[in-house]
């Protein structure tokens, strides 16, 4: 009997499949509907069903920084898309590969400007670096192929690719192999011996080096080389505000963040002579403030690039160890450590502190705690090894879907997300899917009635004779948010702390049973009252305080 030859959409899955595209978050609508029949006839591909856009486009991104590999979203056209922007952005600004497969009208319906259609291809520009729109069924696969092996890079990149109702639902479809992927080049051997030169010169005449790391390079093998480099030249090793992903704890290398705040990272780099980026760029502040300057690296200190985003980061760093003769030299590692068990009134940092108290072996943190999060990388740098994804676009609602990928990514593997209360509903659909697919995540959501961040910024921009309808617009508190109810409404077994015990003990509980948790912390906001009103004077007074005081306030404020 003559076998039916496939459709496009179901070309489609199999191509994405010997890919190894494997996992597709969905927010389907109508145009997508074959793609959605097509996924009986593709077994290999996992499909995960996302009651919001952002919650698929952000599962995408933490699934990506988990797997090393890209996974699918399937969203339903330019609104769908434009749902899911946020956390596209994230992805793009951690150089995460992503495969968005949008749906549209099919190509004959397109003229009559139905109620939904838009500029698909407008939207997606904002996020991906690769944009195009399938014209014909038989050339539908060899658009799959490149839009996966350009996610890939390097850099990682978000692709999007628009599918056309009816180039998805006509038969003529043909499988195409996957695209080979080139290595990444190493930086070259002048390069190499510059910054060879420039780290050495710190042990002749005194200047200070610091190297940068991001991306890739703050993975074991590249942090265990950078480590080396550190201790045979002194140099410095720090890493970007936001990393993709961090691997640390005991027996790695300790790496210090450049902090968020501006002033408090102009601090860290102000002795600094020579700052070499690996997989990072230069700092910069997040924002602009009046009278503070945007770039953050010192006027007298020289830039140098060891791994751009399209070269290899570990390749480079490898090289440079034997350059500066630092191949037998013993890094600097983490010792095991943990904070002791919180007690007394229930306060964010004891939420942190209990978290590094129990933190289990090969965790992933997925942290978007925020304000409430400050205290969280001293009370787990000597705990167990483990991953931490931060927000490295900015875009709050992150926390939640990025937990959801990851947890698809790392069936073995405990996540702990840590959400604020603002941020968490921005995308809180993502509790959904945690109960459906059964995710071993703990959500952790800092409950303060406040976009404290904000209110830290109406500070530091200068906006400090704000009213009572200023105020209000960062105050949530009223009506009050309760999330536990929320959780339980979803699927997920949640409980609210309003003390320390119970903090502590739910989350021994929840670290101990498999499945989705979630734990609503009510605190108070961590930076408040004078402590608010002080922290503008405060930074804006560092330059003029002896380094070591500087240092000592940075260590407080941001440890």
């Amino acid at each position: 009997m003559p076998t039916t030859p496939p459709n496009g959409a179901q070309a489609m899955l199999q191509t994405l499949v010997d890919a190894g595209v494997t996992v597709c978050f969905t927010n389907p609508g109508t145009s997508e509907m074959h793609f959605v029949a097509a996924l009986d006839t593709a077994p290999a591909m996992r499909a995960v069903l996302t009651l919001f856009e952002g919650v698929a486009t952000g599962a995408a991104d933490g699934y990506a920084r988990m797997a090393d590999k890209p996974a699918a979203t399937l969203l339903h056209l330019g609104c769908g898309l434009g749902n899911g922007l946020a956390n596209l952005h994230n992805a793009r600004k951690g150089r995460v590969p992503v495969v968005n497969i949008v749906g549209d009208h099919a190509t004959y319906h397109v003229k009559y400007d139905a109620q939904l259609q838009s500029d698909i291809e407008t939207v997606a520009r904002n996020v991906s670096t690769w944009v195009r729109t399938s014209s014909s069924t038989a050339e539908l696969c060899k658009d799959v192929t490149e839009a996966v092996a350009t996610s890939m890079g390097p850099p990682g990149q978000v692709a999007t690719l628009i599918l056309p109702a009816d180039v998805s639902w006509s038969e003529g479809g043909v499988v195409e192999p996957p695209k080979a992927l080139t290595p990444p080049p190493c930086a070259d051997e002048a390069t190499i011996a510059a910054i060879s030169g420039a780290l050495q010169s710190g042990t002749q005449d005194g200047k200070r080096s610091a190297l940068l790391l991001g991306g890739r390079a703050l993975r074991e093998p590249a942090l265990m080389a950078a480590a080396r480099i550190a201790a045979k030249t002194g140099a410095k090793l720090y890493a970007d505000v936001f990393p993709t992903r961090i691997e640390r704890g005991a027996g790695l290398p300790p790496v210090e963040r450049i902090a968020y705040l501006a002033e408090l990272a102009s601090v860290q780099l102000s002795e600094i002579d020579h700052l070499i980026l690996v997989d990072a760029k230069a700092p910069v502040s997040f924002f602009a403030y009046p009278g503070k300057k945007s770039y953050l690296v010192p006027d007298h200190c020289t830039v140098h690039t060891l791994a751009s985003f399209s070269q290899d980061a570990l390749g480079g760093l490898e090289r440079l160890c034997r350059q500066v003769g630092a191949g037998d030299t013993a890094p600097a590692l983490q010792k095991p450590a943990r904070p002791g068990r919180p007690r007394g009134k229930l306060t964010s940092e004891k939420v942190c502190k209990a978290i590094g108290h129990l933190l289990p072996e090969n965790a992933i943190i997925v942290d978007e705690a925020q304000t409430s999060g400050v205290m969280l990388p001293m009370f787990t740098a000597g705990a167990p090894r483990h991953d931490v994804i931060t927000l490295t676009g900015g875009a709050i609602g992150q926390g939640l879907p990025s937990a959801v990928g990851a947890a698809v990514a790392c069936p073995q593997r405990k996540v702990i997300a840590l959400a604020g209360d603002g941020s968490a509903m921005y995308t809180i659909q993502a509790l959904w899917t945690m109960a459906r697919e059964k995710l071993d995540v703990v959500s952790i959501i800092f409950n303060n009635g406040s976009y404290a961040i904000l209110n830290v910024e109406l500070q530091r921009v200068g906006a400090r004779d704000a009213g009572p309808k200023a105020k209000a617009q960062l105050d949530i508190a009223d009506p009050p948010l309760n999330f536990a109810q929320l959780g339980q409404s979803m699927g997920v077994r949640s409980v609210r702390a309003t003390s320390t015990e119970d903090f502590v003990q739910a989350l021994e509980k929840a670290l101990a049973t498999p499945g989705p948790h979630l734990i609503e912390v009510i605190v108070p906001s961590a930076i408040s009252g004078l402590k608010l009103k002080a922290l503008p004077h405060v930074l804006s007074a560092l330059d003029g305080l002896p380094r070591s005081l500087a240092r000592a306030i940075k260590r407080k404020v941001a440890p």
